[in-house]
């Protein structure tokens, strides 16, 4: 290694001093052989400089921390908006065919995953992504407001005085207007599709991104990852599987009280028990036989009842929690049967199903994850007191659904409607 070429930087003219001070406080002396013996010079050197914390007169750090807690009011408001957002995209599939499995395996896709995390946060997937969509819709909805002024003013022109020149200058203005509207929606989007970007278009910036050169292939990769960020054939994919695995176990006990309809009085009765005792058993375990599907992907899973009855010996209450919330929740759903919903409200009554089924399925995957954490069945008194209490829940919904033919302006047919387990779709509750 190399002698270093430098020399140390030289000590002090007060280091003299503070040594001869510390070496007469403890009591030696200052000079001859002591003076030149190593470890008295290790003395504590007094702080010479002492640094006193003050505010800034400019004010930067309180700024900077007021930013923050800004960005995090917006950022909290913004996971709200993306919430609503997503409750809405979720009810709107709920009511088309083949796309109401999108909303099935998206609710079941929560519960499979808070019954894998164990978190109730991990519910709230999509949210931001829902967000961007919500954005789009609202800012579309405002930016599209003069374009429908003057398509009026058009139209009353017309009716006044048809092909005059007034008409036909608001018909010019009409096309320059939507052509100008439809130029910043897409800027608006290509931007990020935040409210703020469709009230604010940002002109200079626009005629920038004209000029930047392979604008469109950086735009196509956007839109292209977002699209695969929503996951949409993997949600389809479950849903479907969900769908067909409930449909399985339903098929028995809706086919029977559907028969015992069309029967007379004493034939009817008989069927009605024995149908009414089969959905009472399905509806005390399918919830949880759907969690543990979703949670392992596998469709055999849907069939693995004595995997579901040995994890409730765990989690007893929390099981008998959830199936509560679940079918508490289905009920009221059951009454917006009573009349028939005008086709442009189609969509309300999918909304409300989202909104209470929701939580129900964020339960019911918190049941099985607190089932999963623990190794041995809880004591044998919370297994009772959670069957004794299972049972008269699954019995009260069973009642529902044996009297909906009678409520519903949908018949014996409303029988399918098992909001608890499937979700709603135009023809028959598919």
């Amino acid at each position: 290694m190399p002698e270093p070429t430098t020399l140390p930087p030289p000590l002090p003219p007060s280091l003299p001093v503070v040594v001869e001070a510390a070496l007469a406080s403890r009591g030696r002396p200052a000079s001859g052989a002591d003076a030149i013996r190593p470890e008295l010079l290790t003395v504590e050197l007094p702080n010479t400089v002492q640094l006193v914390p003050h505010d800034s007169p400019s004010g930067v750090a309180p700024l900077t921390e007021r930013l923050g807690f800004f960005r995090r009011i917006a950022s909290g408001l913004d996971w709200l908006f993306g919430l609503a957002a997503l409750l809405v995209l979720l009810a709107a599939c709920s009511v088309v065919p083949v796309l109401n499995f999108l909303s099935l395996g998206y609710l079941l896709h929560v519960s499979g995953t808070i019954a894998r995390r164990g978190r109730f946060r991990a519910a709230f997937i999509g949210v931001r992504k829902a967000a961007v969509l919500g954005s789009i819709a609202a800012g579309v909805w405002i930016v599209v407001w003069p374009a429908r002024l003057l398509s009026r003013m058009w139209k009353d022109a017309e009716l006044i005085s048809p092909g005059s020149g007034v008409a036909k200058g608001w018909h010019a203005g009409l096309i320059v207007v939507i052509v100008l509207t439809i130029t910043h929606i897409v800027w608006a989007c290509v931007r990020g599709g935040k409210l703020r970007h469709f009230l604010w278009p940002q002109p200079l910036r626009f005629w920038r991104w004209l000029r930047a050169p392979q604008k469109f292939g950086h735009l196509q990769g956007m839109i292209t990852d977002y699209v695969i960020g929503l996951r949409l054939p993997f949600y389809f994919w479950l849903g479907l599987r969900g769908f067909v695995g409930a449909l399985l176990w339903l098929i028995v006990p809706v086919g029977i009280l559907l028969a015992a309809t069309r029967l007379p009085v004493g034939g009817s009765v008989a069927l009605s028990l024995l149908g009414g005792f089969l959905l009472l058993f399905v509806a005390m375990h399918l919830p949880f036989l759907q969690a543990h599907f979703a949670q392992t992907d596998r469709f055999s899973a849907l069939f693995e009842l004595r995997e579901v009855r040995r994890l409730f010996l765990r989690a007893p209450l929390a099981f008998w929690f959830a199936l509560l919330i679940t079918l508490l929740f289905a009920v009221p759903l059951y009454l917006l049967k009573i009349e028939l919903t005008p086709r442009e409200l189609a969509w309300l009554p999918s909304l409300l199903f989202v909104i209470f089924i929701f939580p129900a399925r964020v339960l019911t995957g918190w049941a099985m994850s607190r089932a999963k954490r623990r190794e041995e069945p809880r004591h044998w008194f919370p297994r009772w007191v959670a069957r004794v209490g299972i049972l008269p829940v699954a019995l009260a919904y069973t009642l529902v659904v044996y009297f909906t033919p009678y409520l519903s302006w949908n018949g014996a047919w409303s029988l399918l409607e098992q909001h608890a387990f499937l979700v709603p779709a135009p023809l028959m509750a598919l």
